[in-house]
């Protein structure tokens, strides 16, 4: 099946319409509309108002809300949700324009009218779109800045995913709601740049151009340098400019005289025009250029209203312009409407340099009121169900509501492989190998994992599942080194493939996997996301992995290699902080393997987390140092060997116990081969050493806080691995920084010392890197003398 094939079908407005609003005659339905567009407006403005004016306020703390730039969208989206979506679209909405969202759930009946009062209010509707914490439906989560808006064009992407696993198309358009400013942030363009996008043709961007940020009116934010942008990644651009009134005000004669000035003119003085009585605006509009006596002569016969209405007539705020617009995207490409709007539009506050936070006063709530003809004292009203605007909210309603996600069970996934590596192997090649075992002990749970990296395929040793399963792609490529006998990857581009590969973007990597890890929510397909990444860009991508996980997404981040275990690559390639990560990150698991098999059982553990109610992400850090893995001296029997699988993936196990220790060495990961080595040593003089093998100081420390009444979860790997009858002076090692381990010496209130990087790396062999940030294995001798005395 060729999924690119498949093309959104535009319909007509009328034809989106059930009966009998479909009977609404063109003229009365406009008209409607912008009774609904104004009611929207006063709905998204009162529930700010609301919050901030009506609402008692014990804390003194200013709530807030963003009234003006819910104002610039309220064309936009009683367009788009009263006329233009189906129920198999998904629309991300601009973080400040919840409100507006808010709104229109509320006059189709999906929001109820008692959370309108409790915007901001603890277990009421929340400050920015939430898909997982509002009581309405939001498609994506919104509110940090460029992730939002980015996250439709990885939807897109992992529900053309999903119809290779069902055979089944499941395509509507993927919206996106941006403000201008928001462009700014280089994640947009990473996404918009990226190779693959370019076939995503249901991709639908509408950017808010208002020219204003939260601070000021921004002088160089040009529709035209946007467009090159955007053309240049081989989007479809459709900039929509100006409103029907200005329009036919730029048809007169001296017409094209006024167009050049409004295009030519800066940001902040057209922004100043709006701010202006009749009698300013004819002064300052003309100018003082070679059209100015044209523009005079066009305006001097308007009236003062109509002038006033038609200056403020942008195409964003245009019902039919906005129509034209999407009658013209034409399905087979990105596309992207850039819509002319004006911040705060129809507020007392329009076009203000500074009403981006700015909320109306009591008596200009009032004077809007009135405006609207809306009651200031009883703001909640809907239409009556048999007006022109009630039928169509009604209509709206009825196409757009969805059918309930038949969610499935995910496939099980084994506990364990069955192997026990005896030879010299890294925690990186691991992931590969699992992998390719999953393959051959649980295909249908293997059939299920889509890998995903940012150009470090080969370099994170994914080569041989890559040739197993090969590479994603909307359709069948060639491989023009299939025959190459000297190529060991081979990129077989296909459908069925369960690797995708973008480019040198770590944002753009999180992005995706999180949308992955959202199918099973979204369209009830399960998948098993694995992104691999250089550790030490971990912390570059943690923020919209962070707020994928907020968003519902569930996914497995692998970082690889990791610490300045690293040696050659120096400072900049060396990561210190990544193990906090884990300790930290709400709703992930982490972990930080010492051998080949702890890495097997870490991640079927993760894998079994994903895909269903309550789950969690994970992280897992590993490394390229060879270590003996006869070293893990993995039990033989059974049952044994079932505990040992059950305390790595718990968080920790003895490695090496002692009978009477003296000390214990709690190390993690890389490390293990130099605490063994200490052990040896301690040995010879006498001091019994035990050594423990943290594999996830995350879980550890959920348990320690679950002993203690902090929280809740199992607690009994303390019991196992640190029991109180053996509490003994501890040293702590980690090839990152030593507060991760730190809070070990608390489980029994021992004496600790804790050795670890805090500070930037420096390129070396390993021997002297170790040596210089003292966690090679005199260290780890010297700490555990010291801390015994």
């Amino acid at each position: 099946m060729n999924i690119t094939a498949l093309s959104y079908s535009p319909t007509t407005p009328a034809a989106l319409m059930t009966t009998p609003a479909a009977l609404i005659e063109s003229a009365e339905r406009d008209i409607a509309l912008q009774q609904i567009e104004k009611r929207v407006l006063w709905l998204a403005t009162s529930i700010v108002h609301h919050a901030n004016k009506v609402r008692p306020n014990t804390s003194g703390v200013k709530v807030g809300g963003h009234q003006a730039s819910s104002a610039s969208m309220t064309t936009i989206m009683t367009s788009l949700w009263f006329e233009q979506l189906r129920a198999e679209d998904r629309v991300s909405v601009k973080p400040h324009a919840s409100p507006v969202l808010h709104a229109i759930n509320y006059l189709t009946g999906q929001l109820g009218e008692e959370y309108l009062t409790t915007l901001r209010q603890f277990g009421g509707l929340q400050s920015y779109p939430s898909r997982t914490k509002d009581p309405d439906a939001a498609d994506y989560s919104t509110g940090s800045v460029g992730i939002g808006s980015t996250a439709p064009i990885w939807g897109a992407m992992s529900r053309r995913y999903t119809e290779t696993l069902t055979g089944c198309p499941n395509r509507g358009r993927q919206y996106s709601l941006v403000g201008d400013a928001e462009l700014d942030e280089g994640a947009i363009w990473e996404a918009v740049l990226d190779a693959s996008v370019q076939d995503l043709g249901e991709i639908v961007w509408i950017v808010d151009l208002n020219r204003q940020s939260l601070d000021r009116v921004v002088p160089n934010i040009a529709a035209g340098k946007i467009e090159k942008l955007f053309d240049a990644a081989g989007w479809q651009v459709i900039t929509v400019r100006f409103g029907r009134r200005l329009e036919s005000l730029m048809a007169r004669p001296g017409g094209d005289s006024l167009r050049r000035r409004l295009l030519e003119m800066s940001n902040p003085e057209y922004q100043r025009l709006l701010r202006c009585a009749a009698d300013d605006l004819r002064q300052r509009l003309p100018g003082a250029g070679v059209d100015a006596a044209a523009i005079g002569a066009l305006i001097a016969d308007v009236d003062d209203p109509t002038l006033l209405a038609a200056i403020r007539n942008l195409g964003g705020h245009d019902i039919d312009a906005l129509r034209r617009a999407y009658a013209e995207i034409d399905d087979t490409r990105p596309s992207v409407i850039i819509a002319y709007t004006v911040k705060g539009h129809g507020l007392p506050l329009e076009g203000h340099p500074q009403n981006h936070s700015s909320l109306l006063s009591v008596e200009q709530y009032e004077q809007l009121a009135a405006s609207l003809g809306e009651n200031a004292a009883a703001p909640w009203s809907r239409f009556t169900v048999d007006s022109a605007a009630g039928l169509i909210c009604t209509a709206a309603a009825e196409r757009l509501e969805r059918p309930t996600i038949q969610t499935s069970a995910p496939p099980e996934v084994p506990t364990d492989l069955g192997r026990t590596p005896t030879g010299i192997a890294t925690t990186q090649a691991a992931l590969g190998r699992a992998l390719l075992d999953l393959t051959r002990v649980a295909p249908e749970a293997a059939r299920r994992v889509v890998t995903v990296s940012p150009d470090v395929s080969s370099s994170t040793n994914l080569a041989g599942w890559i040739n197993k399963v090969g590479v994603w792609s909307t359709e069948e490529r060639r491989d023009w080194f299939d025959d190459d006998r000297e190529t060991m990857l081979h990129w077989r581009e296909r459908p069925s493939g369960q690797h995708i590969e973008l480019g040198i973007a770590e944002v753009n990597l999180v992005g995706l996997i999180s949308e992955l890890g959202a199918t099973w929510s979204r369209w009830g397909e399960t998948l098993f996301p694995i992104g691999t990444i250089y550790d030490p860009f971990v912390e570059r991508a943690l923020e919209p992995w962070s707020y994928g996980m907020y968003a519902g997404g569930q996914s497995i981040l692998v970082g690889t290699p990791s610490g300045v275990t690293l040696a050659p690559e120096g400072g900049a390639h060396q990561s210190i902080k990544t193990p906090s990560i884990g300790l930290e990150q709400p709703e992930c698991l982490s972990y930080e393997p010492a051998f080949v098999v702890d890495v097997e059982w870490a991640l079927l553990a993760a894998m079994g987390q994903l895909g269903r109610p309550g789950g969690k992400s994970a992280y897992l850090r590993l490394s390229t140092k060879p270590i003996d893995q006869k070293l893990a001296a993995v039990p033989e029997d059974p049952a044994a060997r079932e505990r040992r699988r059950r305390h790595v993936v718990a968080g920790a196990y003895v490695l090496r116990a002692v009978d009477q220790p003296a000390v214990q060495i709690a190390t993690m990961g890389a490390l293990v081969p130099e605490a063994l080595a200490a052990a040896d040593r301690l040995a010879d003089q006498g001091v019994a050493a035990e050594v423990v093998c943290v594999t996830s100081p995350g879980l550890l420390f959920e348990a320690l806080q679950a002993r203690r009444g902090l929280g809740e979860g199992p607690s009994w790997i303390l019991d196992q691995v640190f029991p109180v009858g053996r509490a003994v002076p501890q040293v702590t090692v980690i090839d990152g920084h030593p507060h991760t381990l730190a809070f070990l010496s608390s489980i029994n209130n021992v004496p600790a010392r804790n050795l670890g990087v805090s500070g930037f790396g420096q390129s070396g062999d390993i021997d002297d890197v170790y040596r210089h940030h003292g966690i090679d294995t005199d260290s780890i001798v010297r700490a555990a003398l010291d801390v015994k005395i």
